[in-house]
């Protein structure tokens, strides 16, 4: 702690213990009544007096307690001009009353003024000290409210980001290396005129690293890095945001050239209600927007400033954010394909100590979908997984468990099925797995399991993607139904009634069923689309679907839905029936071990598939 803020906290204790002197004078325990003069004289002539005090103004007599820890009771009068005393003095030595004086050296304003004084003085102290103790390097003083709360990274130990750390956004890289240039080298853009973007807005799905790649850009260029959340601008007080704002973009031009970034610009860029009257408008969060778009506008381009954003939602933004000379340029940073996740696990496997035997390539399309955050955590709990089993290495299969925890859930041992619903998730899973793997457009069967999970699902079937699709055809989707409905038509081979086990499977085929009839074209209606998605009141809020067609075209479009789903079920029934043998072998085994891996399936599988027809 520094000296500063010792002698600060000594001086507010000196100032506490002062005020409480003051105070304890003010503040009485006995039970003080006014009285008069002639009452007061009544009560020592009955003998109750036992004490009494003569003060420059008043006399104060203490009365007799018949018990010494009651509290006092005194009786206070004025001292009259002109009036004998003597008299009373008498009384008082006659009847052996302790009399006593006290001369007031302090007038009675130099008592009320320290009175006063001392508590706002105790008050400044209190705050200094608060300040010195609780507010670090970089953190919130008290009085410092429009203060920017940014965080600064300088050139040196504290942002270590660079390009290498970031992987499976090559295209969002090479775009952001034109910013790294023209902060390294300003003079080449300056001797052409050139003017690089004062904003670069970064584009993507939570967890694709947007923020990453803004502390790489200033890792990269070699300059300070202010981050700041857009949260942090918007306060209950109107204004502290405008001034937030302000510092910022004061401090930014001291430390020029520099980076500064604001992530989740969507917190405070919304778009503004303008005045309609439709909707309240948020006073703070406007003006704080306000303040931000004046002072892009503001700052020159060529002292070296580039502000940087990133957000999941820029459907929200405010068009003048969006417009040329502000967020000039959008940087979309995508969810990575299957080359890039394996990038992605390449630069995670690389803080592990220990790995041993792990097929990166197969651990790519096992992840279809995931993003950087979610694969770092993949390689986390694969890591948990290993410690779990005292492992000396990282191995596959933690990678395996690891993958279950994340997409199924936590087993759930302590489950107790009966033997009749073990049966029933059995043929249920060997139904999809069998399906999947008799069809031409489906994804290779990895693994089925009968283990219960966490997030309510008694089985599972995990299929491996040989790629990433951007689109698919019909052949594709109707394979799609047809797995699907596999387990369903499973259940009503080997057993006399169907469960409700296939409810997830019926959400999502009737779900993909709608979508071929009204939105791809891909039914007995014709190439045309039935509805139109239509947007919420407020940016951002969810969409409704608006009707575009008549109540006899709904008729059909539910005929047509529940005959696509139909012909689904048929099919994997008949793919079912004509390897029943097949299924109950998978089946069976299944109840034995639990779980089969794509080997063990494909032998029991065997003979041959059969194909789509």
């Amino acid at each position: 702690m520094r000296r500063a803020t010792w002698v600060r906290l000594g001086l507010f204790l000196l100032a506490l213990a002062v005020t409480a002197v003051l105070w304890s004078r003010t503040v009485r325990s006995d039970e003080v009544t006014a009285t008069s003069w002639s009452e007061l004289v009544a009560a020592v002539d009955e003998g109750r007096v036992a004490e009494v005090l003569l003060e420059s103004d008043r006399v104060e007599a203490v009365l007799k307690t018949p018990d010494q820890k009651a509290r006092r009771q005194v009786l206070v009068a004025s001292r009259l001009p002109n009036l004998d005393e003597r008299a009373l003095l008498e009384r008082l030595l006659a009847r052996g009353v302790k009399v006593s004086g006290r001369i007031e050296r302090q007038s009675a304003f130099w008592a009320a003024a320290l009175s006063s004084i001392f508590p706002l003085v105790m008050l400044v102290l209190l705050f200094r000290t608060a300040g010195g103790l609780f507010g670090g390097k970089g953190g919130a003083r008290p009085m410092s409210f429009g203060k920017s709360q940014a965080k600064i990274y300088d050139r040196s130990s504290e942002n270590k980001a660079s390009f290498t750390d970031v992987a499976g956004v090559d295209e969002a890289k090479a775009e952001l290396l034109e910013v790294v240039n023209f902060l390294k080298e300003p003079a080449r853009y300056r001797a052409l005129g050139a003017r690089i973007p004062k904003g670069v807005l970064l584009v993507g799905a939570p967890g694709t690293g947007k923020t990453l790649l803004a502390r790489a850009v200033a890792g990269e260029a070699g300059v300070p890095f202010f981050s700041m959340s857009g949260s942090e601008f918007v306060e209950m007080f109107v204004g502290v945001g405008a001034s937030r704002v302000r510092d910022l973009f004061t401090q930014a031009r001291e430390r020029a050239p520099c980076i500064v970034f604001i992530d989740e610009l969507d917190a405070v860029g919304k778009a503004r209600a303008g005045g309609n009257g439709l909707f309240a408008a948020n006073e703070e969060r406007e003006q704080t927007l306000n303040q931000l778009l004046v002072e892009m506008d503001g700052f020159d381009p060529g002292v070296g400033i580039v502000i940087m954003a990133a957000t999941n939602r820029p459907e929200v933004l405010d068009k003048a954010l969006l417009r040329a000379g502000r967020f000039d340029r959008q940087v979309l940073v995508d969810r990575p394909d299957v080359r890039g996740r394996e990038a992605i696990l390449g630069v995670h496997l690389k803080r592990l100590t220990k790995v041993k035997d792990v097929d990166l390539t197969v651990l790519a399309r096992r992840t279809p979908g995931m993003v950087g955050a979610d694969l770092a955590n993949v390689v986390n709990e694969a890591a948990l997984a290993c410690v779990r089993r005292r492992g000396e290495a990282v191995e596959p299969g933690d990678f395996d468990e690891a993958l279950d925890r994340i997409q199924l859930g936590l087993r759930k041992a302590g489950l107790v099925m009966r033997d009749e619903e073990r049966r029933r998730v059995a043929w249920h899973e060997a139904g999809h797995a069998l399906v999947a793997m008799s069809v031409t457009h489906s994804d290779p069967v990895h693994r089925v399991t009968i283990i219960p999970r966490s997030v309510g699902a008694l089985g599972a079937t995990l299929q491996l993607p040989l790629e990433d699709r951007y689109l698919m055809t019909q052949p594709e989707l109707d394979d799609a139904l047809a797995v699907l409905m596999g387990g369903r038509a499973a259940e009503a081979l080997a057993f006399e009634h169907v469960s409700t086990g296939a409810q997830n499977d019926l959400e999502r085929a009737s779900e993909l069923a709608r979508q071929m009839v009204c939105r791809f074209g891909m039914s007995g209606l014709g190439p045309q689309t039935f509805g139109r998605a239509q947007g919420g009141l407020l940016p951002g809020a969810a969409t409704f679907e608006e009707r575009t067609f008549s109540d006899d075209t709904a008729r059909r479009i539910d005929d047509e839905v529940t005959r696509v789903l139909e012909t689904a079920f048929e099919r994997a029934r008949a793919v079912l029936t004509q390897r029943r043998a097949q299924l109950d072998a998978i089946a069976t085994r299944l109840l034995e071990v639990e779980t089969l891996e794509k080997d063990a399936l494909d032998a029991l599988a065997r003979p041959g598939a059969v194909t789509s027809t």
